[in-house]
């Protein structure tokens, strides 16, 4: 496949680069700024600014799909939504499948659910609930749009770790673990990308975790 990734400096983002690159496909690896010298192979690096859907449209042009994973610096979570339609935009004018990673923030908590994760302090702590809302928000302007999107959630904790290529899958409710914990490793996280792009599993939103 021909994926670009947008985002490809960021935590998800990035390992989505490799493990895609790792696989076989041709990875599009799109920054804002400050494209690396050294590449893997099958990786092309590209500057490209995500809120600029006709530079957007361009890239995506010829391309099987598209990564969304984009995260806004502190202070500025509002903006993720008018990106992320910003993206949408570009995806639904050349016809491109999109996946976005999103946040954790719009999944029901485990056994209340008429909950929301943003709403749980156990899992979203006040210093994070900002980046719950606008997730929450991105979400939202996923579900108002016509383009051909998938949205992932990760769990409470996203971290880097290792690759372990195991994970459990789940619709719009928090994946815990049995001691309580909801976690997922970044390496894990793009392996479960990769495999939504090479096989689609079906659903507009879904979650992951161990």
């Amino acid at each position: 496949m021909r994926i670009a990734v947008i985002g490809a400096a960021g935590m998800a983002g990035s390992r989505v680069v490799t493990e895609a690159a790792n696989r076989g496909h041709a990875v599009l690896a799109v920054y804002r700024r400050n494209r690396p010298d050294a590449l893997s192979p099958g990786v092309t690096a590209t500057e490209g600014d995500a809120d600029d859907p006709d530079a957007m449209a361009a890239l995506f042009d010829g391309v099987d799909a598209v990564v969304a994973a984009t995260r806004p610096t502190a202070g500025h979570e509002h903006t993720i939504a008018a990106t992320t339609t910003s993206l949408l935009d570009a995806a639904a004018r050349t016809g491109t499948r999109i996946l976005v990673v999103g946040g954790a923030g719009p999944l029901t908590a485990p056994g209340h659910p008429a909950r929301l994760v943003l709403d749980s302090p156990e899992y979203v702590p006040p210093q994070w609930r900002a980046v719950a809302a606008a997730s929450s928000a991105q979400l939202d302007a996923c579900r108002a749009h016509p383009a051909d999107w998938v949205y992932l959630s990760p769990p409470a904790v996203l971290e880097p770790g290792t690759r372990t290529g195991t994970y459990r899958r789940g619709t719009t409710t928090l994946l815990t673990a049995p001691d309580g914990t909801s976690r997922i490793s970044a390496e894990d996280l793009a392996v479960a990308v990769a495999d939504e792009l090479e096989v689609p599993y079906g659903g507009r939103h879904f979650t992951v975790g161990y």
